[in-house]
């Protein structure tokens, strides 16, 4: 079931068009900054392909002068990173060098390919985000695009987002 829910969300999110997408990152941008703009250090991914786009945030992020780290691969985990200079990790995403942040985080941003009306979210299956938040007290934010919104089930190691913000608004869950 979420191999094939994978691959809908995959298809659809390659589809989204190029200036209704535009329009949906510029909501996206402004709706974060908004919300989320005053807290200090963020932990956020670095948007690849056809995400909904993170880069235009971490930029605003980084002229504000806040602490911004990118994931980075290890293993079979990912650490925080401060950003600077990047390279091409494993997966092709452009990772941050550098020694890993140890210290709090005060909201973690998440890439996803679908979340359910209880706040989990489906990624692409290695479960290396679910790893980083379990335990992450920071609030944990899912970015996307809103018909990335749809039901699954989650499983037993899966970790529920506080929030999916997407062009449509801002969904909040409870625990």
């Amino acid at each position: 079931m979420k191999k094939q829910i994978r691959a809908i969300c995959k298809a659809t999110r390659s589809a989204f068009c190029c200036e209704e997408r535009r329009a949906a990152d510029e909501r996206i941008h402004s709706l974060f900054m908004r919300t989320y703009g005053a807290f200090n250090t963020f932990f956020i991914y670095n948007s690849f392909r056809d995400e909904a786009d993170t880069k235009r945030i971490i930029s605003s992020l980084l002229v504000a002068g806040k602490k911004v780290c990118l994931p980075r691969v290890e293993g079979r985990d990912i650490v925080p990173v401060f950003y600077g200079e990047l390279k091409k990790g494993a997966y092709g995403i452009d990772e941050p060098l550098g020694e890993a942040y140890r210290g709090d985080i005060d909201v973690a941003v998440v890439p996803l390919l679908a979340v359910n009306g209880r706040g989990y979210r489906l990624g692409y299956g290695g479960g290396y985000y679910d790893r980083f938040l379990r335990g992450c007290p920071a609030v944990k934010v899912g970015i996307g695009y809103d018909f990335q919104r749809t039901e699954f089930e989650e499983e037993c190691h899966d970790v529920p987002l506080d929030c999916f913000l997407s062009q449509a608004g801002i969904i909040k869950f409870t625990k």
